[in-house]
Protein backbone atom coordinates (compact mmCIF):
# COMPACT_ATOMS: atom_id res chain seq x y z
CA UNK A 1 0.00 0.00 0.00
CA UNK A 2 1.13 3.57 -0.73
CA UNK A 3 1.93 6.08 2.01
CA UNK A 4 -0.03 9.05 0.64
CA UNK A 5 -3.41 9.32 -1.04
CA UNK A 6 -3.48 12.50 -3.14
CA UNK A 7 -7.09 13.65 -3.50
CA UNK A 8 -7.75 16.24 -6.20
CA UNK A 9 -11.26 17.60 -6.70
CA UNK A 10 -11.89 18.92 -10.20
CA UNK A 11 -14.68 21.07 -11.59
CA UNK A 12 -14.15 22.40 -15.11
CA UNK A 13 -10.44 23.11 -14.64
CA UNK A 14 -9.13 20.86 -17.41
CA UNK A 15 -5.91 22.68 -18.27
CA UNK A 16 -5.01 23.45 -14.66
CA UNK A 17 -5.82 19.87 -13.68
CA UNK A 18 -3.55 18.53 -16.40
CA UNK A 19 -0.75 20.82 -15.24
CA UNK A 20 -1.27 19.71 -11.64
CA UNK A 21 -1.18 15.99 -12.47
CA UNK A 22 1.80 16.56 -14.76
CA UNK A 23 3.69 18.16 -11.86
CA UNK A 24 3.05 15.03 -9.80
CA UNK A 25 4.62 12.88 -12.51
CA UNK A 26 7.59 14.95 -13.64
CA UNK A 27 9.28 13.99 -11.48
CA UNK A 28 7.07 11.83 -9.30
CA UNK A 29 7.48 12.14 -5.52
CA UNK A 30 9.75 9.56 -3.91
CA UNK A 31 7.13 8.71 -1.29
CA UNK A 32 4.77 5.92 -2.34
CA UNK A 33 1.53 7.56 -3.38
CA UNK A 34 -1.78 7.14 -5.13
CA UNK A 35 -3.49 9.91 -7.11
CA UNK A 36 -7.28 10.07 -7.06
CA UNK A 37 -9.22 12.64 -9.08
CA UNK A 38 -12.82 13.27 -8.05
CA UNK A 39 -14.59 14.98 -10.94
CA UNK A 40 -17.60 17.06 -9.87
CA UNK A 41 -19.57 16.73 -13.09
CA UNK A 42 -17.21 18.74 -15.29
CA UNK A 43 -18.32 19.40 -18.87
CA UNK A 44 -14.89 20.35 -20.22
CA UNK A 45 -13.53 16.82 -20.66
CA UNK A 46 -11.33 16.98 -17.56
CA UNK A 47 -11.86 13.37 -16.53
CA UNK A 48 -11.31 11.95 -20.02
CA UNK A 49 -8.15 14.02 -20.49
CA UNK A 50 -6.62 12.56 -17.33
CA UNK A 51 -7.70 8.99 -18.13
CA UNK A 52 -6.16 9.21 -21.60
CA UNK A 53 -2.79 10.55 -20.48
CA UNK A 54 -2.27 9.04 -17.04
CA UNK A 55 -3.73 5.53 -16.74
CA UNK A 56 -2.13 5.16 -13.30
CA UNK A 57 -4.46 7.86 -11.91
CA UNK A 58 -7.80 6.82 -10.46
CA UNK A 59 -10.70 8.99 -11.67
CA UNK A 60 -13.98 8.97 -9.74
CA UNK A 61 -16.96 10.53 -11.51
CA UNK A 62 -19.25 12.18 -8.96
CA UNK A 63 -21.82 12.68 -11.78
CA UNK A 64 -22.68 16.18 -10.55
CA UNK A 65 -21.18 19.00 -8.53
CA UNK A 66 -21.53 17.63 -4.99
CA UNK A 67 -19.30 20.32 -3.49
CA UNK A 68 -15.70 20.43 -2.35
CA UNK A 69 -16.09 18.75 1.05
CA UNK A 70 -18.30 15.92 -0.22
CA UNK A 71 -16.03 15.25 -3.19
CA UNK A 72 -12.94 15.11 -0.98
CA UNK A 73 -14.69 12.70 1.36
CA UNK A 74 -15.61 10.54 -1.62
CA UNK A 75 -11.95 10.34 -2.58
CA UNK A 76 -10.79 9.73 0.97
CA UNK A 77 -13.22 6.85 1.42
CA UNK A 78 -11.89 5.32 -1.79
CA UNK A 79 -8.37 5.09 -0.32
CA UNK A 80 -6.58 3.54 2.65
CA UNK A 81 -3.20 5.30 2.79
CA UNK A 82 -1.67 6.51 6.06
CA UNK A 83 -1.59 10.14 4.91
CA UNK A 84 -4.12 12.12 2.88
CA UNK A 85 -3.14 15.10 0.77
CA UNK A 86 -6.02 17.41 -0.11
CA UNK A 87 -4.82 19.21 -3.21
CA UNK A 88 -6.58 21.78 -5.39
CA UNK A 89 -6.65 21.16 -9.11
CA UNK A 90 -5.20 24.64 -9.70
CA UNK A 91 -1.91 23.90 -7.93
CA UNK A 92 1.55 22.91 -9.12
CA UNK A 93 3.66 20.67 -6.87
CA UNK A 94 7.39 21.35 -7.36
CA UNK A 95 9.90 18.47 -7.17
CA UNK A 96 10.49 17.33 -3.61
CA UNK A 97 7.65 19.34 -2.06
CA UNK A 98 5.39 16.41 -1.18
CA UNK A 99 8.31 14.39 0.18
CA UNK A 100 9.31 17.34 2.37
CA UNK A 101 5.76 17.74 3.68
CA UNK A 102 5.54 14.06 4.60
CA UNK A 103 8.94 14.13 6.34
CA UNK A 104 7.96 17.21 8.34
CA UNK A 105 4.64 15.72 9.42
CA UNK A 106 6.35 12.50 10.48
CA UNK A 107 8.71 14.58 12.62
CA UNK A 108 5.79 16.25 14.43
CA UNK A 109 3.85 13.53 16.25
CA UNK A 110 1.51 16.03 17.94
CA UNK A 111 0.45 17.49 14.58
CA UNK A 112 -2.61 16.22 12.72
CA UNK A 113 -2.28 18.37 9.60
CA UNK A 114 0.40 20.42 7.88
CA UNK A 115 0.30 22.96 5.08
CA UNK A 116 3.05 24.46 2.89
CA UNK A 117 3.60 28.03 1.84
CA UNK A 118 1.41 28.98 -1.13
CA UNK A 119 2.28 31.48 -3.85
CA UNK A 120 0.94 32.32 -7.28
CA UNK A 121 2.74 31.84 -10.57
CA UNK A 122 4.58 35.15 -10.11
CA UNK A 123 5.87 34.17 -6.69
CA UNK A 124 3.48 36.37 -4.73
CA UNK A 125 2.66 34.76 -1.36
CA UNK A 126 -0.82 33.84 -0.20
CA UNK A 127 -2.27 34.04 3.30
CA UNK A 128 -2.47 30.28 3.68
CA UNK A 129 -2.92 30.03 7.46
CA UNK A 130 -4.42 32.01 10.26
CA UNK A 131 -6.34 32.23 13.54
CA UNK A 132 -9.78 30.72 14.02
CA UNK A 133 -12.32 32.66 11.96
CA UNK A 134 -14.53 34.97 13.97
CA UNK A 135 -15.78 38.58 13.77
CA UNK A 136 -12.51 40.15 14.93
CA UNK A 137 -10.11 37.71 13.31
CA UNK A 138 -11.85 38.07 9.96
CA UNK A 139 -11.20 41.82 9.99
CA UNK A 140 -7.57 41.25 10.97
CA UNK A 141 -7.08 38.62 8.26
CA UNK A 142 -8.64 40.84 5.59
CA UNK A 143 -6.43 43.74 6.70
CA UNK A 144 -3.39 41.51 6.32
CA UNK A 145 -4.51 40.50 2.84
CA UNK A 146 -4.90 44.15 1.79
CA UNK A 147 -1.53 45.08 3.27
CA UNK A 148 0.13 42.19 1.49
CA UNK A 149 -1.52 42.88 -1.88
CA UNK A 150 -0.78 46.62 -1.78
CA UNK A 151 2.70 46.15 -0.30
CA UNK A 152 1.95 48.66 2.42
CA UNK A 153 5.03 49.87 4.29
CA UNK A 154 5.62 48.51 7.78
CA UNK A 155 2.37 46.49 8.11
CA UNK A 156 2.76 44.79 4.74
CA UNK A 157 6.41 44.04 5.50
CA UNK A 158 5.45 42.47 8.81
CA UNK A 159 2.78 40.32 7.19
CA UNK A 160 5.25 39.16 4.54
CA UNK A 161 7.83 38.31 7.20
CA UNK A 162 5.23 36.33 9.17
CA UNK A 163 4.48 34.23 6.09
CA UNK A 164 8.05 32.94 6.07
CA UNK A 165 8.05 31.69 9.66
CA UNK A 166 7.09 28.07 10.40
CA UNK A 167 4.71 27.57 13.27
CA UNK A 168 1.46 26.34 14.74
CA UNK A 169 -1.79 27.94 13.63
CA UNK A 170 -5.53 27.39 13.96
CA UNK A 171 -5.88 26.44 10.29
CA UNK A 172 -3.97 25.96 7.07
CA UNK A 173 -5.41 26.25 3.57
CA UNK A 174 -7.20 23.27 2.06
CA UNK A 175 -5.56 24.09 -1.29
CA UNK A 176 -2.74 21.84 -0.09
CA UNK A 177 -3.27 20.14 3.24
CA UNK A 178 -1.57 16.95 4.39
CA UNK A 179 -3.37 15.12 7.20
CA UNK A 180 -2.93 11.83 8.99
CA UNK A 181 -5.77 9.46 8.06
CA UNK A 182 -6.26 8.41 11.68
CA UNK A 183 -6.92 12.02 12.67
CA UNK A 184 -9.16 12.71 9.68
CA UNK A 185 -11.28 9.66 10.39
CA UNK A 186 -11.46 10.48 14.09
CA UNK A 187 -13.31 13.71 13.32
CA UNK A 188 -15.53 12.17 10.64
CA UNK A 189 -13.69 13.71 7.64
CA UNK A 190 -14.85 17.06 6.23
CA UNK A 191 -18.22 18.52 7.16
CA UNK A 192 -20.34 18.17 4.01
CA UNK A 193 -22.58 21.07 4.97
CA UNK A 194 -19.88 23.26 3.45
CA UNK A 195 -20.37 23.19 -0.31
CA UNK A 196 -17.44 25.48 -1.08
CA UNK A 197 -15.21 27.59 1.20
CA UNK A 198 -14.61 27.44 4.98
CA UNK A 199 -14.49 23.62 5.01
CA UNK A 200 -10.72 23.69 5.61
CA UNK A 201 -10.99 26.03 8.60
CA UNK A 202 -13.81 23.92 10.03
CA UNK A 203 -11.82 20.72 9.43
CA UNK A 204 -8.79 22.11 11.24
CA UNK A 205 -11.02 23.26 14.13
CA UNK A 206 -12.35 19.71 14.46
CA UNK A 207 -8.81 18.33 14.49
CA UNK A 208 -7.74 20.82 17.16
CA UNK A 209 -10.77 19.93 19.28
CA UNK A 210 -9.29 16.45 19.71
CA UNK A 211 -6.11 17.93 21.20
CA UNK A 212 -4.07 17.77 18.00
CA UNK A 213 -2.18 20.65 16.36
CA UNK A 214 -1.98 22.33 12.96
CA UNK A 215 1.37 23.37 11.47
CA UNK A 216 2.49 25.48 8.53
CA UNK A 217 5.88 24.90 6.89
CA UNK A 218 6.25 27.90 4.55
CA UNK A 219 9.71 26.90 3.35
CA UNK A 220 7.97 24.12 1.42
CA UNK A 221 6.44 25.95 -1.52
CA UNK A 222 3.42 25.08 -3.68
CA UNK A 223 2.11 27.15 -6.61
CA UNK A 224 -1.58 28.02 -6.33
CA UNK A 225 -3.55 29.65 -9.15
CA UNK A 226 -6.48 30.63 -6.96
CA UNK A 227 -10.19 30.26 -7.70
CA UNK A 228 -10.07 28.62 -11.11
CA UNK A 229 -13.22 26.53 -10.57
CA UNK A 230 -15.28 29.65 -10.07
CA UNK A 231 -14.00 31.68 -13.03
CA UNK A 232 -16.82 30.68 -15.37
CA UNK A 233 -19.58 31.21 -12.79
CA UNK A 234 -18.49 34.07 -10.51
CA UNK A 235 -21.95 34.86 -9.10
CA UNK A 236 -22.60 31.23 -8.17
CA UNK A 237 -19.18 31.15 -6.53
CA UNK A 238 -19.92 34.27 -4.50
CA UNK A 239 -23.26 32.80 -3.42
CA UNK A 240 -21.55 29.56 -2.36
CA UNK A 241 -19.08 31.62 -0.32
CA UNK A 242 -21.84 33.48 1.52
CA UNK A 243 -23.76 30.29 2.25
CA UNK A 244 -20.66 28.63 3.67
CA UNK A 245 -19.89 31.79 5.62
CA UNK A 246 -23.31 31.62 7.26
CA UNK A 247 -22.98 27.87 7.86
CA UNK A 248 -19.64 28.44 9.58
CA UNK A 249 -21.07 31.08 11.90
CA UNK A 250 -24.15 28.99 12.65
CA UNK A 251 -21.84 26.17 13.71
CA UNK A 252 -19.08 28.04 15.51
CA UNK A 253 -20.47 31.49 16.39
CA UNK A 254 -24.29 31.19 16.59
CA UNK A 255 -24.60 34.36 18.66
CA UNK A 256 -23.09 36.38 15.81
CA UNK A 257 -25.11 34.76 13.01
CA UNK A 258 -28.07 37.23 13.14
CA UNK A 259 -25.66 40.14 12.77
CA UNK A 260 -23.96 38.48 9.81
CA UNK A 261 -27.36 37.88 8.19
CA UNK A 262 -28.31 41.51 8.78
CA UNK A 263 -25.03 42.72 7.29
CA UNK A 264 -25.52 40.58 4.17
CA UNK A 265 -29.15 41.66 3.85
CA UNK A 266 -28.26 45.35 4.08
CA UNK A 267 -25.71 44.86 1.31
CA UNK A 268 -28.20 42.80 -0.77
CA UNK A 269 -25.93 39.77 -0.50
CA UNK A 270 -28.00 37.45 1.66
CA UNK A 271 -28.27 34.15 -0.25
CA UNK A 272 -31.68 32.59 -0.69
Amino acid sequence: MSDVAIIIVSYNTREHLKACVHSLHNPAPDVAHKIVIVDNGSVDGSADAVRARWPDVTVIDAKRNVGYASANNLGIRHTQEEFILLLNSDTIVPPGALDALVRRLRDLPDVAAIGPGLHDGLGRPELSFGPMIGPVNELVQKSKGIALARKLPVFGTRVLAALTRPGYHDWVSGACLLVRRADAERVGLLDERFFLYFEDVDFCAALRATGRRIFCAPAIQIVHHRGQSGVAKPEQTRTAYRRSHLTFYEKHHPVWTPLLRLYLRLRSRLPK
